[in-house]
């Protein structure tokens, strides 16, 4: 057992009562599930599975669910549902599921996306939301004949993105003379709704890299990582809330990525069996693709540039959160984590609807217990204890 770390930069208590850690799951939109390997899997990419899995996991105490986004087959997913269309069809089949759709800049123009975002919104009074994604399949850009950026402007033009988006879903008479974009005397009505939680739909974004961190704090509400360790999830709340900081802006909440295998017992076993029989052409092919995007960073430091096989065998790195083990374990190890400063828990299963079932009925009462035991000292800086892996390597 070690010491999670504390975070100095932590400017609020994470362990307020009134603000529980919240949970997403990655819609399984995609073929081939949450994990690139031939151990069964219990999902499925369609439709009526997807219907019954959203109202299931909204009972089960979710908050957010994510629609992954591919335009073209490869990697051991071979057919995909278009996120938006998606998303919106699962807002309308729940009634509290907030659902987030992934979006590219390049391929979409964020006044078109605006349009639709507004209308989800409306239909679904609030509940839509967008992940930003800056690119890191080359292959579907150039398949598509659309130009293949280097990794920083990829991010500039991200970030040009969501300064769009959020000026036409709040403001009349939208202006910009960007690099990427142009807006001139664009309005937009209806605007999507505005509440007291939220005046436009949340926006989300990914990425690990300096770019990405500091993109993050100037303009994102939300910031998702990949799977990280403790020491990992520190140093990236710290990059992003110092960006924010130098902007004079509220830094933007912080979400990680995990794949859950809780279990009463054998769940390490269950990981050891997913990566003993992962695709190994599928992982390889990915992590090819996916380095090569990581490389082009000017420090070299981008999302899987330390992901070994094991690690890409889960492709956001989800098994290094280490959400893996009973629920006790698991519910200890996701409040150490809110101690840092984690907001939200994005998670993938094996077998999805036995297993959010069992997520809302074994683990979510677990977390809720510890989080109303803990010490309310308001600094955000109490220590945390949790199994801790290095990589993937350290469970199987």
């Amino acid at each position: 057992m070690s010491a999670a770390p504390v975070n100095p930069l932590n400017p609020v208590n994470p362990l307020d009562p009134v603000n529980p850690v919240k949970f997403a799951y990655w819609v399984p939109n995609v073929s081939g599930g949450l994990v690139t390997s031939k151990i069964e899997q219990r999902t499925d990419w369609g439709y009526d599975y997807n219907r019954e899995l959203a109202v299931l996991a909204e009972n089960n105490g979710f908050d957010y669910a994510l629609s992954q986004v591919r335009y073209m087959a490869g990697y051991g997913a071979e057919f995909q549902h278009e996120s938006t269309s998606f998303s919106l069809a699962l807002l309308l089949a729940t009634q509290r599921l907030k659902v987030i759709a992934a979006v590219h800049p390049g391929l979409w123009h964020p006044g078109v996306l605006a349009k639709l975002g507004a209308t989800a919104d409306h239909l679904s009074n609030g509940r839509f939301a967008v992940n930003v994604v800056s690119g890191w399949f080359k292959g579907e850009f150039t398949a598509l004949g659309e130009p293949w950026l280097e990794h920083d402007e990829r991010y500039r033009r991200s970030e040009e993105f969501i300064r769009a988006l959020r000026q036409i879903w709040t403001e009349d008479h939208a202006e910009l003379a960007g690099d990427f974009y142009r807006l001139r005397d664009f309005s937009l009505k209806p605007k999507p709704l505005n509440t007291p939680e939220r005046p436009h739909p949340e926006i989300f974004q990914g990425g690990n890299s300096t770019a990405a961190r500091a993109m993050a704090g100037r303009v994102s509400d939300w910031y998702f990582s990949n799977g990280k360790d403790f020491d990992g999830v520190v140093e990236q709340i710290a990059d992003v809330r110092k960006a924010a900081a130098e902007v004079g802006r509220t830094a933007p909440k912080f979400g990680l990525n995990g794949f859950l295998i809780a279990r009463d017992t054998e769940a390490r076993e269950t990981l050891r069996e997913i990566v003993a029989q992962a695709d190994h052409e599928a992982v390889e092919g990915f992590g090819a693709a996916v380095k090569q995007a990581g490389r082009s960073t000017a420090d070299g430091k981008g999302m899987w540039q330390d992901s070994g096989f094991e690690d890409l065998v889960q492709y956001n790195d989800g098994f290094r959160t280490g959400l893996i083990g009973t629920p006790e374990q698991i519910a200890e190890r996701i409040v150490a984590y809110k101690r840092l400063g984690v907001d939200l828990f994005l998670l993938g299963f094996l077998h999805y609807h036995e297993e959010v079932e069992y997520f809302g009925r074994r683990v979510l009462p677990l977390v809720r217990e510890l989080e109303a035991r803990l010490p309310d000292t308001g600094t955000g800086t109490e220590t945390a204890t949790g199994t801790e892996p290095e990589s993937v390597s350290a469970h199987v």
